[in-house]
């Protein structure tokens, strides 16, 4: 008899701690929500959270404030939000580099699979070999060419030591045995301006953040990362037309501190689906090469580890580290 009533009894708390956190997420948000990008404005990533962070406002009528945290490929912005309080007021939106950076780093100062959970991607990310109008190649062949004839000669940009546009280009240089030397910058931002003005020689962009020096013939555009030409860009070959084999593409999503509530996170899950469903976000971010991408927080839960153990492996095999 005493234990039914001991189980009845812990039922009965267990129903009554749910059903605040019910509410809560139902008036949820109360206030304007924190939405960190770690990384500088221009890139993909910034890209990519303004829409959708735009739309939200708009759809909830609170605030998601975009604020830049660029360092160390994300980890700065990515600390700050590990060690913020875990009430849904404090979110991220990173790229697949956030699971490549354990991997890179010796030490970072939290734990990517225990202190943050997955909220949604946001959109699928495909990189485009880019290099500047000096160099003399007008496809992967004659890039690779030149880069095994001049071992070390050719420069390439980045987003960031680990970010998907280094890892990008350094399994291109495993699988096709060339050398060329990585510049890393502060972002995607910052790493288009390089190669646009000459800095450096060429970059496995994300798309997004090259085309208006696409459109302004200050790069040339090569290849592709995904296994198809993209719609935006049809006369651009895949990498693989080339490098046999070769695929690379990564997502940008939302991400908040562990712990945060589950019916807020689903509440977050669902108004972003709401976002992504929009016309004008859809249409913007596919103009940028941004295909929109949506999973649930579970499904989101089950691609970061399987990212997280892929990077790992392309590390690995392409020995890149942090230089």
């Amino acid at each position: 008899m005493s234990r039914n009533i001991s189980s009845l009894t812990a039922a009965l708390v267990g129903a009554l701690l749910f059903v605040p956190a019910i509410s809560i997420a139902q008036n949820y948000p109360v206030k304007p929500v924190r939405v960190i990008i770690p990384w500088p404005p221009g890139g993909s990533n910034d890209i990519t959270g303004r829409l959708v962070m735009q739309k939200m406002t708009e759809n909830t009528g609170q605030q998601f404030v975009i604020d830049n945290r660029g360092g160390a490929s994300g980890i700065v912005g990515s600390d700050v939000v590990a060690k913020s309080p875990a009430d849904g007021y404090v979110i991220m939106v990173h790229s697949t580099t956030h699971v490549s950076n354990p991997h890179l780093y010796s030490k970072v100062p939290y734990d990517t699979m225990k202190d943050f959970v997955g909220i949604a991607p946001l959109a699928r990310q495909v990189g485009m070999l880019v290099v500047h109008p000096s160099l003399p190649v007008k496809s992967v062949r004659e890039f690779i060419d030149l880069g095994r004839k001049q071992p070390n000669a050719i420069t390439y940009s980045s987003s960031g030591n680990g970010s998907f546009v280094h890892l990008g280009m350094a399994l291109l240089n495993s699988m096709s045995n060339t050398k060329m030397v990585h510049v890393p910058y502060k972002g995607g931002g910052p790493a288009a301006v390089a190669i646009a003005s000459g800095e450096v020689q060429a970059m496995m962009a994300t798309v997004g953040s090259v085309i208006p020096h696409i459109n302004s013939k200050r790069l040339r555009p090569i290849a592709v990362t995904s296994e198809e030409p993209v719609s935006q860009f049809p006369q651009v070959p895949p990498v693989a037309s080339a490098v046999k084999g070769y695929e690379f593409t990564a997502w940008i999503g939302a991400l908040a501190p562990a712990g945060v509530p589950k019916p807020i996170i689903d509440r977050l899950n669902a108004e972003i689906h709401k976002a992504l469903k929009d016309k004008g976000v859809a249409e913007k971010l596919s103009a940028q090469t941004l295909d929109p991408m949506f999973m649930s927080p579970e499904q989101f839960a089950v691609r970061l580890k399987s990212d997280y153990d892929k990077y790992a492996k392309v590390i690995k095999e392409t020995g890149a580290r942090v230089d």
